[in-house]
């Protein structure tokens, strides 16, 4: 077990707010209300102090794919996000054959159960062809609510999130499912209709996958999917802060009419991610990776991305301006409490997982420790 120490000096952001030279207390691998005397102080004056990340949706980095790499290489991406500050990551597959993906909801649910990530996101193939984005249309199907449950099922409890194309043939049956099975509906991929989007929210749907992408645009006599779902309380949006998914006019419209609890940040990211241009595949699809864009070779289609949410954090702070609380709330708190994880992660509170991350008065990353490890020492940085 890790030994106690105290972290003090920072700028501290607590469910509460910011508290300006605080302190931190870890107990092995938890947060701790108080500690003996003796116990060794890390300085960290001039610092901010944070929650770990919490990752909803995520397809692999450090060269490595969730949706098709062996064990050692998928917990090589969960390695590399963590070393961006990422300390709880969901892994997200793409669009394949429903026998290939069953298989591989049983490797990610092994993994799972170890606690190495914290759940399963099947983003397809129960999604729109009008909508596909980087999703091969040959294997797309419909939310036969009897697919949805075999994925569920050899997930073995460890399904986290699944995108549909609610619209579909048996998308409201299949949202219906999942919202009985304790797992999240998300609306994505989507062509659905504003009123379409409403069914499925009142059937169930809690998130929306990438909002503005691979849906139909925001219109003034046809508003869409987009204005459903951030209208709704029921309905956390999640963002791709790069700036390349979103002009930031439109995270700032986003971010501001849902507000600060609706809105989780997301990487989307592919194995590009934390490793640097080239050539990858996304499932069956070619990707090539260009000044860290990924787009399909095939069509140029955006295709996931090469982000980091530590590269989110900085970015939402220092280019959209946010409050550094608000941004905390959209990177921890709010994704830790979609996955039923918040006594556990998201705040800086005793009693939980001590996941944190160091940031620099510039919002750089300096260290991340998750439960009482560093992962990146700021000691050493």
């Amino acid at each position: 077990m890790a030994p106690s120490k105290v972290l003090s000096g920072a700028r501290v952001v607590l469910p509460t707010g910011v508290v300006d030279g605080g302190r931190v207390i870890v107990d092995g691998t938890r947060i701790a209300g108080s500690t003996a005397d003796g116990t060794p102080t890390i300085d960290l004056s001039g610092h901010w102090l944070v929650p770990g990340f919490v990752d909803l949706h995520n397809h692999g980095g450090g060269g490595a794919s969730f949706t098709s790499g062996t064990v050692e290489e998928v917990l090589r991406g969960v390695r590399t996000h963590r070393l961006h500050g990422t300390t709880t990551v969901v892994a997200s597959t793409v669009t394949g054959d429903m026998d290939g993906l069953a298989q591989r909801a049983g490797l990610l649910s092994e993994l799972a159960e170890q606690g190495d990530i914290a759940g399963i996101h099947f983003e397809g193939p129960f999604i729109s062809p009008c909508r596909k984005g980087a999703h091969s249309e040959e294997l797309l199907r419909d939310p036969d609510p009897a697919e949805v449950r075999k994925l569920i099922d050899a997930a073995r409890g460890r399904a986290a999130m699944v995108t549909l194309a609610t619209e579909l043939p048996g998308g409201l049956d299949s949202v219906r499912l999942l919202a009985e099975h304790g797992v999240i509906a998300a609306i994505g991929h989507t062509d659905a209709t504003y009123e379409q989007t409403v069914e499925a929210i009142d059937a169930g749907a809690t998130v929306a996958t990438h909002l503005f992408n691979a849906m139909p645009p925001l219109g003034h006599r046809t508003p869409g999917p987009i204005t459903a779902l951030l209208e709704d309380e029921r309905i956390t949006v999640e963002l791709i802060n790069d700036g390349t998914h979103l002009h930031p006019a439109a995270l700032q419209l986003a971010f501001h009419h849902a507000g600060a609890g609706r809105v989780a940040f997301i990487t989307d990211a592919m194995d590009a991610a934390g490793f640097g241009d080239g050539r990858y595949l996304l499932g069956p699809l070619e990707v090539e990776v260009s000044e860290g864009v990924a787009r399909l070779v095939e069509g140029g289609s955006i295709a996931g991305s090469t982000l980091t949410l530590d590269r989110a954090f900085q970015r939402a702070v220092t280019v959209d301006r946010l409050s550094v609380e608000d941004v905390v709330s959209a990177l921890s708190a709010n994704p830790a409490k979609l996955l039923g994880a918040y006594d556990r992660v998201g705040s800086l509170e005793a009693g939980k997982d001590a996941d944190l991350v160091v940031l620099d008065a510039e919002f750089a990353l300096k260290g991340v420790m998750r439960k009482g490890e560093w992962v990146v020492d700021p000691q050493l940085g």
